[in-house]
């Protein structure tokens, strides 16, 4: 589809916009170097994002304290997690200098099919599943490529762990996953330990939650951080699916151990749209020693002659149930838009 060509009237619009854009940042910035060299900035000083707001974002500095601060007019712009360099004014504001390098950075598709980075310096991603509403491995699946995709160790946190008799087929599920290498752990908020294991696997590392909606990740977030007014959204009756209740990236810091947790609904469920079937071939972790072994190159692992992948489900190293998540998952990222 050609793009369509802008009126002079719409172009005149745009570069007034732009320009009006570029001269309250070059005030802002001779703003900035007027009042540094007039001394009402501190020294250069590490901190972290842990809120944004578009030019304004909020940063830890390293005694704890937040600080509202603004970018330099030279700086893309940043998420929560960066670590940055800053300086404190005189009325406890600020204003960042420079991103320090990423560990990490954790992206989603725009409207328009680009790549968005959302939040920095992640850890583990947590794929939240639970009883209520019935979880479907092909979700879960879903969840553990992209978490792959994006070189982020993930891992399972199996919720509501109270509403569980020892026969549940959920018990089987965690198994599938644990025989795989993927950590698999158990959580409640309903009752006194339900969280212990949950909090030492996120200690000393920043996190982030991620599953369909209703499987009580915000419910988990409350009971992590009892001090927060975080809102949690009721599981509809008739669905019994959940609400999204989450409306802005945000940093928090547990109570209890060392851990540090980013929540936004821009995390908490990212599609596939922006991988290839190759990064999907290896989010699948089971596929990986076989991989580049089928006699074709371009073998779709259906029914080709001598597909190594195929030959390993037969022998039992691949599930069928993981096989045919593959095939889903790749027959909908070939499917033409609706």
């Amino acid at each position: 589809m050609s793009q369509r060509k802008l009126s002079r009237q719409q172009r005149w619009r745009v570069e007034k916009v732009q320009a009006e854009r570029a001269r309250r940042a070059e005030k802002r910035e001779q703003l900035d170097q007027r009042q540094l060299a007039q001394g009402e900035y501190g020294d250069e000083q590490l901190g972290r994002v842990v809120a944004h707001f578009g030019r304004n974002m909020e940063v830890e500095g390293s005694d704890g304290v937040h600080h509202l601060c603004h970018l330099r007019a030279n700086l893309d712009t940043l998420v929560t997690g960066d670590r940055v360099s800053w300086r404190e004014a005189g009325d406890g504001s600020g204003v960042v200098e420079a991103r320090l390098e990423r560990d990490s950075t954790l992206e989603r598709p725009d409207a328009r099919g680009r790549l968005k980075s959302v939040a920095a310096n992640i850890d583990r991603i947590m794929i939240v599943f639970a009883v209520e509403p019935e979880p479907h491995p092909f979700l879960i699946d879903r969840y553990l490529v992209a978490a792959e995709a994006t070189g982020i160790a993930p891992a399972l946190v199996l919720n509501k762990m109270d509403l569980l008799d020892e026969h549940h087929a959920l018990h089987a599920l965690a198994g599938r996953y644990r025989a795989l290498g993927y950590a698999v752990i158990g959580a409640s908020t309903r009752h006194d330990g339900g969280l212990e294991d949950l909090i030492a696997a996120m200690d000393d590392t920043t996190a982030v939650f991620v599953g369909q909606s209703g499987v009580g990740k915000s419910s988990l977030i409350d009971a992590l951080l009892p001090e927060e007014s975080l809102a949690v959204g009721e599981l509809s009756v008739d669905s019994r699916k959940g609400r999204h209740t989450t409306t802005t990236a945000r940093l928090y810091h547990f109570r209890q151990g060392s851990g540090a947790l980013i929540d936004s609904p821009g995390i908490r469920e990212f599609g596939l749209g922006h991988l290839d079937e190759q990064q999907v071939e290896n989010g699948f972790i089971e596929f990986r020693p076989w991989l580049g072994h089928c006699r074709f190159r371009d073998c779709r692992h259906r029914h080709e002659p001598g597909c190594a992948i195929l030959a390993a489900a037969e022998n039992g190293e691949i599930s069928p149930e993981r096989l045919e998540s593959f095939r889903r998952i790749v027959h909908e990222l070939n499917a033409p838009p609706r």
